[in-house]
């Protein structure tokens, strides 16, 4: 649920109990001297008080190679309607004559359209670039891909920081939305492209539950899914920590009732939306991972017993300066809300039923260490897909994030299954 320059293993955290960059656990006595490749990242400090009200996006920033879809309004799931939506979205590659060779990518809570670079100048990679790209898994020389920001976010589609009719940011007046919501503004959004039928659609986390609503909502537009470390309906636990998120950011004096986009530099709701993210994070990855990585060790310089902090508080202190500089409290607010609603099998005579309708391809694809999206649940929906096989595993130390650090398990588990299901030619360029 994170991008890779949140996840990384050593990003921003001393260079101890660190692992190599195979993945595997550094032996106990390498633990203290060793920076493994991951480790060799942005390391600033992020001074809250030179921080905008909010991180995202705005009307005059570059979009780079993003692009907008008008999707115009919008009925919601939950009654009423969003009066005008606007969806950004990348592509790469092209749509071939037969129309068959689209690909879908669908992020996770606080990722963005940008999942991989545009050609060598571009400085961003993306935050799946080793799966997705020129001659990679999904390779972008045979499918056109397409990844569009979620409907809520805060990259460039209609979020919280978004215009209301009246020329002032939604905040407050934000209404509900579910994943059901966010799928029929991306199927607005392949009619627009002329996609008539995609030959897969892919997402992890919270990209995975629009991927489930996708084959169950349009089945005639699904030919194959990818279900990556994801469910088919929120537990009780998973509501549970994104009860104590959503409360971090609600208390937070700067929140100001989600109506703060007004607010001086250092006034905006980062300590509530930071807060948020650490609790997230610690979802994210493993207990064994943070021991070997961590252990008991003082921050650098830094003593525990005189206030100082532990490396690891560091370490997620520092995630949640990274968060708080690009992504939007309300946003974070509007997706967290959608995945705790999210039930695949909501008025359609509960999961099974509803995953029964599923006629697409399937690949379930669950990470062993995973104690967000628990393997149990991957399991579920495989049992209950007629189309799937066995639930594909990645072995990993990383937790939930192993979807994004483990790169090359992914890629083929995904390169094999879309070489099966929808084989085409490589285009010239």
């Amino acid at each position: 649920m994170t991008t890779p320059g949140d996840c990384q293993p050593g990003a921003g955290a001393p260079s101890v109990g660190s692992f190599p960059a195979d993945g595997a656990p550094a032996r106990a006595g390498a633990a203290r001297t060793a920076t493994a490749r991951h480790d060799r990242r942005d390391r600033r400090v992020i001074d809250p008080a030179t921080l905008p009200a909010t991180g995202a996006w705005r009307e005059g920033d570059d979009p780079r190679a993003r692009r907008f879809a008008e999707i115009g309004a919008l009925p919601l799931e939950a009654g009423g309607r969003l009066p005008h939506v606007r969806l950004a979205y990348e592509t790469w590659g092209t749509l071939n004559e037969a129309g068959d060779n689209a690909v879908l990518v669908l992020h996770a809570l606080t990722g963005d359209s940008h999942v991989t670079g545009h050609g060598p100048d571009d400085p961003d990679a993306g935050w799946w670039h080793q799966v997705v790209g020129p001659g990679r898994a999904i390779d972008t020389d045979r499918y056109f891909v397409i990844a569009p920001n979620v409907l809520g976010g805060c990259q460039g589609s209609t979020g919280p920081a978004s215009s209301a009719p009246d020329g002032t940011p939604w905040g407050s007046r934000f209404p509900v939305l579910t994943v059901r919501d966010q799928v029929a503004a991306e199927l607005e959004l392949a009619d627009q492209l002329g996609i008539e039928r995609w030959a897969l659609v892919v997402g992890a986390s919270m990209g995975g539950h629009r991927v489930l609503e996708w084959a169950v909502t349009a089945p005639e537009r699904v030919g194959a899914v990818a279900v990556v470390a994801s469910c088919a309906q929120s537990s009780a636990e998973q509501i549970a920590w994104a009860h104590t998120q959503v409360a971090a950011i609600e208390l937070d004096p700067g929140w100001r009732g989600g109506d703060y986009y007004d607010a001086a530099p250092g006034h905006g709701p980062h300590t509530g939306l930071g807060l948020a993210r650490q609790i997230a994070h610690t979802t994210y990855r493993t207990p064994v991972e943070l021991d070997q990585r961590f252990a008991r060790l003082p921050q650098g310089g830094e003593e525990p017993l005189s206030g100082g902090r532990f490396a690891v508080q560091s370490y997620l202190d520092h995630h949640a300066g990274k968060l708080a500089e690009r992504f939007d409290a309300n946003s974070y607010l509007a997706l967290t809300r959608t995945m705790m609603t999210h039930d695949v099998g909501r008025d359609r005579g509960g999961v099974e039923a509803a995953l029964a309708q599923v006629t697409a391809e399937t690949l379930v694809v669950a990470v062993d260490s995973d104690r967000l999206f628990f393997p149990a649940e991957s399991e579920r929906i495989a049992a209950a897909v007629p189309t799937a096989g066995p639930v594909a595993y990645v072995r990993s130390p990383f937790g939930h994030d192993g979807f994004l650090i483990e790169h090359d398990q992914v890629a083929a588990l995904l390169g094999r299954f879309l070489r099966a299901v929808a084989p085409v030619a490589r285009q010239s360029r």
